[in-house]
């Protein structure tokens, strides 16, 4: 009996948590990022200024600066629905744009460890 509650309580949990619109927030390193968008599996959203993106950036990447004004307008118009890649140059702004991104109510988002450094050095190889 008590693991029929047990099963039941992680059950409504489980259901709980869907319903209410959690945001899966995952970690990828620079090897799994390479698969991921070389698979097109996901959205890539990088957070980084207009200027680090002109220099390089992940191929079909939507640039919205983190420290811009309109950061969180424009993350609110993207797809929520669809696994987000979101990166920068080593993490710390995409680490802090999770924040919003769970806010807007999005459902996979995948952070890149080591931002676009790590991406860069996997795709080296």
């Amino acid at each position: 009996m008590k693991t029929f509650r047990t099963a039941l309580a992680c059950c409504f949990a489980f259901a709980s948590s869907a319903l209410a619109g959690d945001t899966q927030i995952t970690h990828a390193d620079g090897k799994e990022a390479v698969k991921l968008v070389a698979q097109k599996k996901v959205a890539v959203v990088d957070v980084r200024t207009s200027e680090e993106y002109s220099l390089a950036h992940i191929e079909g990447a939507k640039n919205i600066n983190f420290k811009g004004a309109g950061f969180e307008q424009e993350l609110a118009k993207l797809d929520k629905k669809q696994p987000v890649l979101v990166h920068c140059a080593a993490g710390g702004r995409s680490t802090k744009s999770l924040a919003t991104f769970k806010k807007l109510g999005f459902e996979q988002v995948i952070h890149l460890d080591g931002g676009f450094t790590a991406y860069e050095e996997a795709n080296a190889r």
